[in-house]
């Protein structure tokens, strides 16, 4: 199956195991990378994996 390249707020947060208010704090904290397209709200999947891959911490 083929990856989605456009994650919803709904697919994001299913995908990273949090809640939507999660997702929409990291939205309004600027902690995620994200853009709008009118009033919705969008993830690229290949940012988003960037950004955990980034946002790893080694201990």
């Amino acid at each position: 199956m083929q990856q989605k390249l456009v994650l919803s707020v709904n697919e994001l947060a299913e995908y990273l195991g949090v809640s939507l208010d999660s997702v929409y704090a990291m939205v309004r904290e600027k902690q995620i990378p994200h853009f709008r397209v009118r009033r919705r709200i969008l993830f690229h999947h290949e940012t988003i994996e960037t950004w955990i891959r980034e946002s790893v911490i080694l201990a």
